[in-house]
């Protein structure tokens, strides 16, 4: 949910965000500087995590694909992912990126989706519309986006199931 208010406070028609979640002890620890710049001045809670932004996805490669060739390090707790869509109403359909809703036909709603998946299996997700766009009105639960989170899953090698070692063969 704190990555969710951080992308409102960001606006509307902001690219794709992939964080790494890493444990605050652990990351204030390896770079003690971040405390002031976090406003940390007492010990964290051992279970506080620290959304870490990544390096853009590859505009040119289908968001499955790029998520398929990540595997995170085991000192990274969970991943989390920020996104905007057009969703078609009254379905789970998503709009092509590029493709006119006008031309379509259909309904649309413009929707922000944050997944976030942690290594001990745990889910969570929080969606935002456009159209309801204030916190009261933010819905959130574990199997939102159940695709997005199972994505998320196999990136932290997780299975189904939220059981370690999902991947089989290359990976």
């Amino acid at each position: 949910m704190d990555l969710e208010r951080h992308a409102a406070e960001q606006g509307w028609d902001r690219p794709l965000g992939l964080y790494a979640l890493v444990p605050t002890a652990d990351l204030l620890k390896a770079e003690p500087a971040l405390a002031g710049l976090l406003g940390i001045d007492s010990p964290v809670d051992p279970e506080e995590l620290t959304p870490v932004e990544q390096e853009p996805l590859p505009d040119d490669v289908p968001l499955e694909d790029a998520l398929g060739r990540i595997l995170w390090p085991q000192d990274v707790a969970g991943c989390a992912l920020v996104m905007e869509r057009l969703v078609v109403k009254g379905s789970d359909e998503t709009l092509a990126m590029g493709e006119d809703p006008v031309e379509s036909g259909r309904e649309t709603e413009e929707i922000r989706m944050v997944a976030g998946v942690l290594r001990d299996g745990s889910r969570h997700c929080a969606m935002r519309m456009r159209s309801h766009d204030s916190e009261a009105e933010v819905l959130n639960g574990a199997d939102l986006v159940p695709a997005l989170t199972s994505a998320l899953a196999l990136t932290l090698d997780l299975d189904e199931d939220g059981a370690a070692g999902g991947r089989t063969g290359n990976g």
